[in-house]
């Protein structure tokens, strides 16, 4: 099985801030790895750097093969990131965005662009423009835009976030076709009880680096051990 992310002591900085602090991570072709911790663990830095968003300070960073520090151009072509912001055109249309992005990543193919509307239950909002969109209609025309560009790599941060039902059927069935279309996962979410299911590794993050997951194996909370009992042979008060 190929590699496609490799991490070795990696440091990246927010400021003078490393909010990567000797991250170590390796993620084979087909995984779906969820990435969990604390706020301000690091999670969000680590996706950006797996775009070519952050660039790495020190260390070894690599995917797809390509370096993230003197490649970084060529290993974004077939990554995507589905992050907080759309990144789409306000004035376009749902199925304009989609076609501007295909376009732009050498993908023009009216067939996909109309398939990948349906894929996110857009196709009846293919010709509002994106202003008009529900804040879950535009998350799903995210994830529509990173489809259609049919990325080796996809990266999603808090995937679930402001979803209904639908939404989140759209990207359960995103992520689950992910392997076969020979797609790499990656993604950051709180909402454990969703996103466990759908991964194949759990990999918790905090303080910049990866660390042992805490989580038992059955999820289920740790037992508060009883209170200890009143002693019996302590001093009694003795009234005068």
């Amino acid at each position: 099985m190929s590699q496609v992310v490799r991490l070795r002591s990696v440091v990246a900085l927010l400021g003078r801030f490393p909010a990567l602090a000797g991250l170590d991570l390796d993620v084979d072709a087909g995984e779906i790895v969820l990435v969990t911790g604390p706020n301000g663990a690091g999670k969000t830095t680590l996706l950006r750097l797996l775009a070519g968003l952050v660039p790495p300070y020190s260390g070894e960073a690599s995917v797809r093969g390509y370096d993230l520090v003197t490649d970084r151009r060529r290993a974004r072509v077939g990554t995507a990131l589905v992050g907080h912001e759309t990144y789409c055109y306000d004035d376009l249309t749902a199925e304009e965005n989609i076609r501007f992005f295909a376009r732009a990543s050498g993908r023009d193919d009216a067939a996909a662009v109309r398939a990948v509307l349906g894929r996110v239950a857009l196709d009846g909002a293919a010709g509002v423009p994106h202003r008009g969109l529900s804040a879950g209609q535009r998350r799903r025309l995210a994830l529509a835009v990173a489809l259609v560009r049919e990325p080796e790599l996809l990266l999603l941060d808090e995937p679930h976030a402001g979803l209904d039902a639908t939404g989140r059927e759209v990207v359960a069935e995103a992520v689950a076709a992910a392997p076969g279309e020979g797609r790499t996962v990656v993604m950051v979410s709180h909402e454990l009880e969703v996103a466990r299911p759908m991964a194949t590794r759990e990999v918790r993050v905090d303080g910049g680096r990866v660390v042992p997951s805490t989580v038992a194996p059955t999820d289920e909370p740790p037992v508060t051990p009883p209170a200890a009992p009143l002693a019996t042979d302590a001093p009694q008060a003795v009234t005068p």
